[in-house]
């Protein structure tokens, strides 16, 4: 019997002794950890950090000196120094943000672009470009030569600046077309003294021989490109006895003339509505 039962228990593994260390690797451990190593590199990096600090504090001087650069004709360098000392905020030389200094400094009247720059030990150098004014907007608005109006209300107007003029908002797309149509004429013998864009999208030209240019609403480049090509001869050897010439016409133009009479080069007015 005693046999039969211990042959029974080996068949269902009941007689086998268990492998306790198989049991104990499997067991999960706490990883060891060498703490002497995280001491030593915590401790170095508070030892650079200490250092870095002292770093900067050493070099963060309080500024003292402020170089304005440039060519200045509408600029003051004594505004735009002004401008950087009301920023600083007793802020050193590495603590100052150069980024705040130079949008206030282009917010000055007529900069165009600024870089501030340290100068060690304790000084800043700032760089000043102009704006250049291409045209003139409206009553008392300047462009620049991107059509840009970076004055509204300006004191002093050069007066040789031609004057455009159209709704509100639309500063850049009278300066494009100015900038795109004043070279050729220039080399036709005239120049641009105004160019008026109205609420109704109409163009019209003024010369500085006194003729008006009605371009109208419709096909603007294309009226532009035939008055250049078949009226701007006219216009120069005989624009003391023009008035105006329209050009809303669909295969030519028509002649006012400063006697009052008109005369049409052509058989069909193209745009009615415009009068």
């Amino acid at each position: 019997v005693d046999v039969a039962l211990e042959e029974a228990l080996n068949m269902f593994g009941a007689g086998k002794p268990r492998n306790r260390r198989r049991q104990e690797e499997g067991r999960w451990q706490w990883p060891v950890i060498d703490w002497r190593r995280w001491i030593y590199s915590l401790a170095g990096v508070a030892v650079i950090a200490a250092f870095g600090g002292m770093i900067v504090i050493a070099l963060d001087q309080p500024i003292d000196r402020v170089t304005v650069q440039g060519r200045f004709q509408r600029v003051s360098p004594m505004d735009v120094e002004q401008a950087v000392r009301d920023r600083l905020h007793e802020a050193g030389l590495v603590s100052v943000n150069l980024a705040t200094l130079q949008r206030a400094i282009e917010e000055l009247p007529w900069v165009d672009t600024a870089s501030v720059a340290r100068q060690w030990p304790r000084g800043l150098t700032v760089q000043i470009t102009e704006q250049v004014a291409a045209a003139r907007w409206g009553a008392n608005g300047l462009l620049n030569a991107r059509g840009e109006l970076f004055l509204s209300e300006a004191r002093f107007i050069p007066p040789e600046l031609p004057r455009l003029t159209g709704p509100n908002g639309a500063e850049g797309l009278v300066a494009q077309r100015y900038f795109a149509i004043q070279g050729r004429l220039i080399e036709g013998g005239v120049r641009i003294v105004a160019l008026r864009l109205d609420a109704r999208g109409a163009w019209e030209i003024d010369l500085d021989n006194g003729v008006k240019v009605r371009l109208g609403r419709r096909q603007v480049d294309e009226r532009f490109d035939r008055f250049v090509a078949a009226a701007l001869r006219l216009v120069v050897q005989r624009g003391a006895e023009m008035a105006y010439v329209d050009m809303r016409y669909t295969n030519g133009f028509a002649v006012g003339w400063r006697g009052g009479t008109k005369v049409a080069a052509v058989d069909e007015f193209d745009e009615t509505s415009e009068g």
